[in-house]
């Protein structure tokens, strides 16, 4: 926290044989088996525990966490779905013996981090001991040819702190080194640490060629736009000339997607979109009526790419409504994974259905620089400290905010790790946008 300390300095450090982490416990996996939905909180299966500090391997790097976020594969952990992430753990142990080490007793969960580097292994080179940093998610191997040309893609990727040990909601995180990037001067340490899950994954979405290659005038229609994923989605088309079309669930995140400069805006609570007649029927007729409102308001235009993530709940709407050879791309299913829509929709009228997940190395890059040169901004509204890591989960698993929550790690308060404050004073009340908007609500951390 000094800004004089040198490398030197920080490599001089001793590391802690133990350190604080949320964590999961392998003796509770099958605790909500056969438990209703309702029975069912994340809160009650996150733990704050000391566990055993890991020496970094080959390429792989130990950071001193300052701050995470909450993303929704934590929420899927905590509730042991689809299954137990003790699998993904046990399954990983066994490609390769320096694997072993995440087959533990007790996941560690989080994948986000902002931080500095505190020791790195063998043949790590870019970043040194003190580099201030912030950490993309994918975790992968590359021994197989088939991760050389779009790494997502490798038999061995996977996501860090779902399915690997030794996440971001905790003091100390490993990660590869491949993972870390720079962190963004005129941010703080919290608001450098909410994005790079969302931020990465809505890029490969909507601007990649691995998904939708969003081009200038495209109209974009974005469920929960102004949610942790939907938020940046919304920068991402207005900062590349698209049209964003916002189907937010209050008039509060309606106000808070239209500060960002979106002009079309759906409140579906209000609306009283109802896209199911029951748990097994789809209502064909909801999809028209939601059609009908998106020509009304784009001026009789139907979305070219549909931005998709909420899953059982939206996904025959987004088929439904996506222009003739148009494309619906998705990137998770938080309503459910059972989809179900008419593919007469699909076929008949030329329309594709694209699956991205994470991003790649480049893309995680390019998401991150487009938040380095103040073109995308944070969309942190909460913070809570690390113990209380579960009420934070709770909130995003009941939807009880908007952009993004975040975590303090090692950072004592909030508002510390800001470098360049000229850039952040140009930038405060678009880097400040959500947080201003929710200063009243219960937990945030002062």
């Amino acid at each position: 926290m000094s800004g004089t300390a040198t490398s030197e300095d920080y490599a001089a450090l001793p590391i802690p044989e133990h350190y604080r982490g949320v964590v999961l416990l392998a003796e509770e996996a099958e605790k909500y088996a056969g438990a209703e939905d309702t029975c069912r909180s994340p809160s009650d299966s996150l733990h704050l525990f000391d566990v055993p500090t890991p020496e970094p391997g080959p390429g792989e790097v130990l950071v001193a966490v300052m701050a995470s976020s909450i993303n929704y594969n934590t929420v899927w952990s905590a509730l042991f779905e689809p299954v137990p992430t003790f699998r993904f753990l046990s399954r990983y142990a066994r490609t390769a013996p320096e694997a072993a080490r995440h087959d533990q007793p007790f996941h560690v969960v989080g994948s986000d981090l902002s931080g500095v580097v505190l020791r790195v292994g063998a043949g790590v080179h870019k970043f040194k001991p003190g580099s201030e940093v912030v950490a993309h998610c994918l975790s992968v191997e590359l021994n197989d040819a088939d991760g050389h040309g779009d790494s997502m893609l490798d038999p061995e990727q996977r996501i860090w702190g779902f399915e690997t040990n030794y996440g971001g909601l905790a003091e100390i995180a490993l990660v590869k080194a491949n993972q870390l990037m720079p962190k963004p001067a005129h941010l703080t340490w919290e608001e450098a640490a909410c994005s790079q899950l969302v931020n990465s994954t809505a890029y490969r979405q909507l601007v990649s060629r691995n998904g939708a290659a969003m081009k200038q005038g495209d109209v974009v229609l974005i469920w929960g736009a102004a949610g942790g994923l939907g938020s940046y989605a919304t920068q991402i088309v207005l900062n590349g000339g698209g049209i964003p079309v916002c189907v937010v669930s209050s008039e509060a995140k309606a106000d808070l997607v239209r500060s960002m400069g979106a002009e079309i805006v759906i409140n579906r609570s209000a609306e009283g979109y109802r896209f199911w007649r029951d748990e097994s029927t789809p209502d064909p007729r909801e999809w028209r009526r939601f059609g009908s409102q998106i020509r009304e308001l784009t001026g009789g235009e139907d979305p070219d790419i549909v931005f998709e993530h909420p899953g059982r709940e939206t996904f025959g709407a987004s088929v439904y409504v996506a222009r003739r050879g148009g494309t619906i791309v998705t990137c998770a299913s938080t309503s459910g994974y059972d989809h179900a829509f008419d593919n007469r929709y699909l076929w008949m009228n030329l329309k594709r259905v694209i699956g991205t997940h994470f991003a790649n190395y480049r893309e995680a890059w390019e998401a991150n620089r487009l938040i380095i040169k103040g073109m995308v901004h944070p969309t942190l509204s909460r913070t809570y400290r690390l113990h209380e890591t579960g009420r934070a989960v709770d909130a995003v698993h009941r939807n009880q905010h908007s952009g993004k929550v975040g975590v303090l790690a090692l950072a004592p308060e909030r508002g510390l790790g800001v470098t360049d404050h000229a850039m952040r004073a140009r930038l405060l009340p678009q880097i400040t946008r959500f947080q201003d908007s929710h200063t009243d609500w219960p937990g945030v951390t002062s």
